[in-house]
């Protein structure tokens, strides 16, 4: 049993756990929680670490999960200091990043995009990857300004769809824009000035939706690149929605469309 902080694994979890360079370097991010746990893709896994207490009580689907894995048992005191969790489940696993291609995101004849500038909150991110899946969204795309996509609080927020739903980091959101326009994909910038309500639009075929930084919304050179731009219908004094909030009607919207 590991006990100590100073000990090589635990270290490395810990760099992993609050380092986004460290995860970079390595290819190499955590999950935490039983959900999250039972959904991890086997070709991803590589690691599993349980707390002392989850280890005499490990349900027989975790056993059969790890069988034939490493994993290590840690004291439930070193366990609880590791965790980013203030009520840990007691099972967390280090786990391989998924790479994936731009042609990857086109998984079918109609796709739908989520172009992310410079999103800074976790939770948002988190919510429009788990929303991405539901919705059957085919793939988001961020900028390098973004929140990392594997800090801990985007991981916990995606519920697991952080396996299922594909992402590019853009080096230059303006010429992978340009790239998806040359697919055929019609792009919508989610703006205050947009002229047109969002469920005005057509969206039965290829689409992305721009979103921008939750202070400051999307810049003025990636909106001039929109196809159209669109609003949502506000009352009272309130002018615009939480990112994730903006986001999940957007892609429900299309869901809606295409099931009609």
């Amino acid at each position: 049993m590991i006990t100590s902080l100073n000990n090589s694994k635990i270290k490395h979890l810990i760099q992993l756990q609050t380092k986004t360079r460290f995860r970079k370097d390595n290819r190499q991010f955590i999950v935490e929680g039983i959900k999250m746990f039972m959904e991890l893709p086997p070709k991803l896994h590589l690691q599993t670490y349980i707390s002392e207490s989850f280890h005499a009580r490990c349900p027989k689907e975790i056993k059969e999960k790890i069988a034939g894995k490493p994993y290590e048992c840690v004291s439930d005191k070193l366990f609880k200091e590791v965790s980013d969790t203030q009520s840990p489940q007691g099972i967390m696993a280090v786990v391989r990043m998924p790479e994936y291609a731009f042609e990857e995101l086109f998984l079918n004849d109609r796709p739908t995009f989520m172009i992310l500038e410079s999103l800074q909150d976790p939770g948002n991110l988190g919510t429009i990857i788990r929303t991405a899946e539901g919705a059957g969204v085919t793939g988001v795309i961020l900028n390098r300004d973004s929140v990392d996509i594997y800090n801990p609080k985007v991981i916990r927020s995606t519920m697991g769809s952080i396996y299922r739903v594909p992402f590019i980091y853009s080096e230059s959101l303006s010429e992978t824009i340009k790239k998806l326009k040359s697919h055929d994909v019609k792009l919508y910038a989610a703006h205050l000035d947009g002229k047109r309500y969002y469920f005005e639009e057509n969206y039965t075929s290829a689409c992305g939706f721009m979103i921008g930084n939750e202070a400051n919304g999307l810049s003025d050179s990636l909106t001039l690149l929109a196809d159209d731009m669109i609003r949502l219908p506000m009352s009272g004094q309130v002018d615009s929605l939480n990112a994730a909030v903006a986001a999940s009607i957007l892609m429900y919207e299309v869901k809606k469309q295409r099931l009609v």
